[in-house]
C-alpha cells in the first residue's frame, strides 16, 4: 500500500505593478520550506495571481510546511490556501 499525497495550494494576488516581485517572493520562500516537499510548482495567471501547488507524503490533517503569508503592502487580499488529498490518477 502507498502512503498518501496531500497537495497543498497557496494564491495570493499581487498590488498593482508588483506581480514580478510577488512571484520572486514566492519562489524564495518555496525554497526555504522547513522540509523539501515531494514536488512543487510554480505558476502565474492574469491580474498579477501566484499560485504554488506542493505535494507531500502524509494524511490530510498532518502538520506540513506552508508558505507565510507575504507583507500586506505586496498582496491585495489575504492569501488563499486550499489542502487537497491525493485520490490517485484520474487515468488516461
Amino acid at each position: 500500500m502507498s502512503a498518501a499525497t496531500v497537495a497543498m495550494m497557496w494564491e495570493a494576488r499581487a498590488t498593482e505593478g508588483r506581480g514580478a516581485e510577488l512571484l520572486e517572493w514566492a519562489r524564495a520562500r518555496a525554497g526555504e520550506l522547513a522540509r523539501p516537499p515531494l514536488r512543487s510548482e510554480l505558476l502565474r495567471a492574469p491580474q498579477d495571481r501566484v499560485l504554488v501547488i506542493t505535494w507531500w507524503e502524509g494524511a490530510y490533517g498532518d502538520e506540513l510546511p506552508e508558505l507565510p503569508e507575504p507583507d500586506a503592502g505586496i498582496v491585495t487580499r489575504p492569501v488563499h490556501r486550499w489542502r487537497f488529498e491525493s485520490l490517485g490518477s484520474a487515468g488516461r
